[in-house]
């Protein structure tokens, strides 16, 4: 299975003084006024339970854009489907805990649990199938309430109704009780998740007064030996302490506890309706980190005043873009795929500006700047970011100057899957180079340059792990010396790529050139014969057995990550035009792609399960097939995109909890439907140009400045009508089917026209294609 922040309250303004201090991405979530002509708020769109089931991966609760908090119900803590410890086919609660991915293939996090209770005291969670031999409770989702920024649910068997709320850094919670002797919290920092004998390294716990409570932890799991550390407070002292170290109860509660697992039970005595609030602030510094962040975001205890905050944050994050047009269902999965594209990556710095670096040492950012975690870069390469450059622009220096940060900092280099401080090394290539190059090449300022070239031409030129030594040697790596070997060689040619636009942008030609040429190495793993990309021993001679539906040539490892020849056969992102002439022409470029379409979709057993949302071979379920559809573009038919765009918006999304073809990864796969709703995508993102799909509203508007708009406007007699006839550019016909980044954030105004029928002629001419590394004489910006 291994395939993989300006808070003020509003109506409690003077209680919130000392937020105005804390660093905070809020501090530029409203850069841009309300730019829609209607004043209804798009975030009531918001359906929250998609992707919380099947094999959607995502948690329903509560946070912010970006957050470092997010304070979520766990329902499991073992398996993929609970990767984010939540999944909508349970129906009991373990608590809720402070940290959570969203989508992703692996699991971990699930820090700091909660749990209300009433009756004996119980410190294991028990079981799914029994509950009651824990301090689980059982739930009903009629029970449920989730929006962005807040999450409620009954736990009924306890009759004790849980609210969850958050800042940037802080989880609020919100319990009501019934009247009971024996009502309780437990806090258990043994909880996380697969959270086996040895996943606690270490945990600590400090009681300070009667309210409070601060401690850390350390986990080796995924992101092996990542910490974090925590400061909690309750509304109301509790009436008196249990904490129980390893097994065992302690009865002295002035020293710092120490152990691998560690509960606190906060007891109390409830009357009917009584409501005790808590609320408890994360840090990867330190306690004193947490508990400054505490104070700086939370320092007052109103619960609606922090939720109200909470919602209005999000509006005007999900509002940057506005659709008209399109059904009810079409715009609960746009919008909950747009708030699923804005939950990471995630900051990970405390208020004063500290941070824990890839390197284990605690750092303090220059003010500006910005420390993020929860990089999925070999999934968001592709069009969570460039979602991010357009909705997001304000934070994407930051954004960039961090990962090149972690590049200096990690014995990795370029960061690969970064989580929490530590280099997960999860999944093949460096695409952290990939999105740098992105934000270079769309011209955001404040990136620092040079110091991103040094760090990408190292990795490129010099750095000896993950088979880059034999990628430079060979030219490819060989299937019988390293696995994967056809991914990633056809990961660091884009890769390559991408290092030789920085370093073109950095003033280093010479080195430039080099890597450009190395990009087209993808040709070294071309068999004309079979037509597919192909794994080659040490010898250059071809390995064998081979079938296109196979993860590779023998059992000691799979050729090809999370994919087969089908699928791999056109990771070419940079240069589909090259592709082309290597398959024979676009015409033949044409008919592989109705190849993958048609194909059969049987697949071995041992496929990973990450291979979903099959239509032939494609695979909408997961991230390299995520661009293919758009390749007809680079034929002489490039109309075939039209239909098969729409086909998979609407096939491959629901809105239901198991609405997504496959595990979200950290907003890819929402990405991926909120840029082609829209009608337009990046097949390489490095090119700073965007390519026409078929756009499902009537009209996207899009805020690029405060007084600046990009909008799409579009006609069709029904819904039915996905062909674009004509593309009108401020009143001049265009005869494109790709416009630049320039364009968007410029202001331009497109009027399309669709129709039943394609228009054949339109983009068809070869001049008129999209940008690729082979004519990337084309200028695009």
């Amino acid at each position: 299975m291994i395939s993989r922040r300006r808070f003020t309250a509003l109506s409690a303004a003077s209680l919130c003084s000392g937020i105005a201090k804390a660093r905070s991405l809020g501090t530029i979530a409203n850069t841009y006024a309300d730019h829609s002509e209607s004043n209804a708020k798009v975030s009531q769109y918001v359906d929250i339970r998609i992707g919380t089931g099947g094999h959607g991966h995502c948690y329903p609760g509560a946070t912010l854009p970006f957050g470092m908090v997010q304070l979520s119900p766990d329902t499991y803590n073992r398996g993929w489907d609970w990767c984010s410890g939540y999944n909508y086919s349970d129906s009991s609660i373990m608590g809720f805990s402070h940290t959570h991915l969203s989508g992703t293939g692996i699991g971990d996090m699930l820090d700091i649990l909660v749990m209300a209770c009433t009756g004996a005291v119980k410190t294991v969670p028990g079981t799914r199938e029994h509950p009651e031999e824990g301090y689980r409770s059982r739930f009903h989702h009629e029970d449920e309430r989730a929006s962005p920024g807040y999450y409620s649910v009954l736990l009924s068997d306890y009759k004790i109704t849980a609210e969850l709320t958050a800042t940037e850094r802080t989880g609020m919670h919100r319990y009501t009780f019934p009247k009971s002797d024996e009502s309780y919290f437990i806090v258990d920092l043994a909880h996380g998740y697969d959270d086996g004998p040895n996943v606690v390294r270490w945990s600590n716990l400090r009681v300070q007064g009667n309210d409070t409570l601060v401690g850390g932890k350390s986990t080796a799991r995924w992101a092996n030996g990542r910490e974090i550390y925590f400061a909690m407070k309750v509304s109301r002292p509790f009436d008196s302490l249990e904490i129980f170290v390893d097994g065992q109860r302690v009865d002295n509660h002035s020293a710092e506890l120490k152990g691998k697992s560690i509960q606190a039970v906060l007891h109390y005595k409830t009357s009917a309706q009584e409501q005790i609030l808590m609320k408890t602030a994360v840090s990867g510094v330190d306690e004193a980190g947490a508990m400054k962040n505490l104070e700086a975001e939370a320092p007052h205890w109103n619960f609606d005043a922090v939720r109200e905050q909470a919602a209005q944050t999000w509006e005007e994050n999900l509002s940057r873009i506005r659709v008209d047009g399109g059904t009810l269902k079409q715009k609960q999965i746009f919008y909950t795929s747009l708030y699923h594209s804005l939950l990471a990556p995630t900051i990970f710095d405390d208020v004063d500006g500290r941070y824990r670096g890839m390197d284990g040492q605690n750092h303090t950012l220059e003010t500006g700047e910005h420390n993020f975690s929860t990089f999925s870069l070999w999934d968001t390469y592709r069009a969570a970011h460039p979602l991010l450059t357009i909705v997001k622009p304000e934070l994407i220096p930051a954004m960039m100057n961090c990962l090149i940060r972690m590049a200096e900092q990690s014995a990795m280099g370029m960061p690969i899957w970064p989580l929490q401080a530590k280099e997960t090394k999860c999944m093949t290539g460096y695409h952290s180079a990939v999105v740098i190059a992105e934000a270079v090449a769309k011209g955001f300022p404040g990136i620092d340059l040079q110091r991103a070239a040094r760090v990408m031409r190292k990795e490129a030129l010099e750095s000896d792990v993950r088979g880059l030594p034999l990628y430079r040697e060979n030219k490819f790596i060989p299937c019988d010396i390293f696995p994967q070997s056809v991914s990633v060689s056809l990961d660091y040619c884009y890769d390559d790529w991408a290092v030789s636009r920085v370093l073109r942008a950095a003033g280093d030609t010479e080195t430039s050139i080099a890597l450009e040429k190395r990009s087209q190495g993808y040709r070294n793993l071309y068999d004309k014969q079979t037509g597919f990309m192909r794994p080659r021993l040490k010898t250059g001679e071809w390995a064998l057995p081979f079938a296109p539906n196979e993860m590779g040539h023998s059992k000691q490892w799979r050729d090809y990550a999370e994919s087969n020849p089908w699928q791999a056969t056109f990771a070419v992102q940079h240069d589909p035009a090259g592709l082309a002439e290597l398959m024979g022409g676009r015409s033949a470029l044409k008919s592989k792609l109705d190849g993958i379409f048609n194909a059969s979709s049987e697949l071995p057993p041992d496929a990973p399960p990450d291979i979903a949302g099959l239509v032939g071979q494609y695979a909408h379920g997961n991230e390299p097939s995520h661009h293919i559809a758009y390749l007809y573009l680079y034929t002489d038919t490039p109309y075939e995109t039209q239909p098969r765009i729409h086909s998979l918006l609407e096939s491959m999304y629901d809105n239901k909890p198991d609405g997504l073809a496959g595990n979200e990864d950290c907003g890819q796969m929402s990405a991926w439907y909120v840029m082609s709703a829209m009608g337009f995508y990046m097949t390489d993102p490095t090119s700073g140009a965007y390519v026409f799909g078929s756009p499902l509203f009537d009209r996207i508007t899009i805020a690029t400045t405060q007084s600046r708009k990009f909008v799409i406007n579009v006609t069709r007699s029904n819904p039915d009508e996905v062909y674009i006839q004509s593309i009108d550019r401020s009143g001049h016909d265009y005869g494109k089917l790709w416009f630049t980044h320039d364009d968007l954030k410029s202001g331009t105004s497109f009027h399309i026209k669709m129709g039943s029928a394609p228009n054949r002629n339109l983009g068809a001419d070869p001049a008129l294609a999209p940008p690729s590394a082979s004519l990337h004489s084309q200028d695009v910006t």
